[in-house]
C-alpha cells in the first residue's frame, strides 16, 4: 500500500516507517523537523529511512496547506497516518502557539485534504493524557467526561471530537490511537526513562517530581508498532470513528523504573525533587477493546524493554 506518515523522523513514527517499509509498503514521510528536542536525533533517524528505495521525504510542516497539497498530489496516498504533533506535558503551558498549530489547525488541514483526495482511512495519535482527570482506573474509552489538565492532553482530546464531527458526514474511517507513555530505541529525550539513563550515565543530578509517587503504563514501541499495523490491516470497524487505547496495562512506579537504569549502570542517582502539577499519579489502560477488536495483545516486559534502550543508549552516547 502507499501510505502518508506524517512526523516520520520522530520517535514513533521512524519505528512504524521502518516497519511498514520492510514489509514492502510504500511510505511518504514528512516532518517538520523542529527543535522541541535535539533535531540531530530526527536527522540521523531519516537517515535510516532513506536507505530504503520505497521511502519517499519532504521536509513540511502540517499548517503550510500548500505543501501539503502538494505531497497528497505526488504520492496520491490510501492511508495517512497523522503522529505528527507537538508533543509533551511539562512544557504546554509554554508553548502554546506551538500546540494548537500542530496539533489542531495542522490536523485539520490532513482532514481537509483526505476529503479532497477521497482517502478512506485516516489514523492518528491521540494521548493518554485525555485522561488525566479520570478516577476511573484502568482507564477505559467508554469514559465520555474527560477533562485533560494539560494543553497538549486539550489538544488531543480536541482532535477526537473533531474527529467524530467529521466522521457523521464524510466517508472517511477515523481511528484514534491513545497511546501509553511509549519507549524504546531512538526514543525521545525529554521522556522520563531516556532521562534517567543520560543523567545516571553522566553523574548529573536528576529531577524526580512529585516525589516519585507515580506510575505510568509504559508500552514499549514494538507493541504500539502492532496496534498501529492492526488498524492499517483491518477493514471492517464497528464504527466510522473508533478509538483505542494502546498500553501495557501493567503501571510501573517512577521509583522502580529509576531502579532498573541504576542498576544497568552499577550506581546510584544524584536526585533533587521538585512538584509539578502536570504531572498525574497514574496511567493504567484498559486494553480489552484493543484485544478485542485489533488482538491487541503486548509482549514485551518492561526489564526487557528497558534492556533493549539501555543497551541502545550506551551504544549512542
Amino acid at each position: 500500500m502507499k501510505l502518508l506518515v506524517t512526523g516520520s523522523s520522530g520517535f514513533i513514527g521512524f519505528h512504524l516507517s521502518r516497519k511498514l517499509l520492510s514489509q514492502s509498503h510504500q511510505v511518504f514521510g514528512i516532518d517538520n523537523h523542529n527543535d522541541y528536542y535535539d533535531i540531530n536525533l530526527k536527522l540521523d533517524r531519516k537517515k535510516e529511512l532513506i536507505k530504503y528505495e520505497n521511502f519517499y521525504f519532504k521536509k513540511c510542516d502540517l499548517i503550510n496547506k500548500n505543501d501539503l497539497e502538494k505531497v497528497f498530489n505526488e504520492f496520491q496516498p490510501e492511508i495517512v497516518i497523522n503522529l505528527a504533533a507537538q508533543a509533551g506535558v511539562r512544557s504546554s503551558s509554554l508553548l502554546s502557539n506551538y500546540y494548537l498549530d500542530s496539533n489542531i489547525i495542522g490536523f485539520l488541514n490532513l482532514i481537509e485534504l483526505s476529503k479532497k483526495n477521497n482517502i478512506k482511512k485516516l489514523i492518528y495519535a491521540s494521548s493518554s493524557s485525555v485522561y488525566a482527570s479520570s478516577k476511573q482506573i484502568p482507564f477505559s474509552e467508554k469514559e465520555e467526561n474527560l477533562e485533560p489538565i494539560s494543553l497538549y492532553g486539550k489538544t488531543k482530546l480536541a482532535n477526537e471530537r473533531i474527529a467524530e464531527l467529521i466522521s457523521k458526514t464524510e466517508e472517511i474511517q477515523f481511528i484514534g490511537l491513545r497511546f501509553f507513555t511509549v519507549y524504546g530505541s531512538h526514543g525521545r529525550p525529554d521522556m522520563a526513562y531516556y532521562k534517567f539513563a543520560e543523567k545516571i550515565k553522566k553523574n548529573q543530578p536528576l529531577t524526580i517530581y512529585n516525589s516519585g509517587n507515580m506510575k505510568r503504563d509504559m508500552t514499549h514501541i514494538e507493541d504500539i508498532n502492532d496496534g498501529i499495523t492492526a488498524c492499517i490491516d483491518k477493514s471492517n470497524f464497528s464504527s466510522k470513528h473508533e478509538i483505542f487505547n494502546l498500553g501495557n496495562s501493567h503501571p510501573i512506579g517512577t521509583m522502580e523504573l529509576l531502579e532498573l537504569v541504576e542498576l544497568h549502570y552499577g550506581k546510584k542517582a544524584n536526585i533533587t525533587f521538585e512538584n509539578s502539577s502536570n504531572e498525574v499519579k497514574l496511567t493504567f489502560a484498559d486494553i480489552t477493546k484493543s484485544f478485542n477488536a485489533l488482538k491487541f495483545n503486548p509482549k514485551i516486559k518492561i526489564n526487557q524493554g528497558m534492556r533493549e534502550f539501555l543497551n541502545w543508549y550506551d551504544e549512542t552516547f
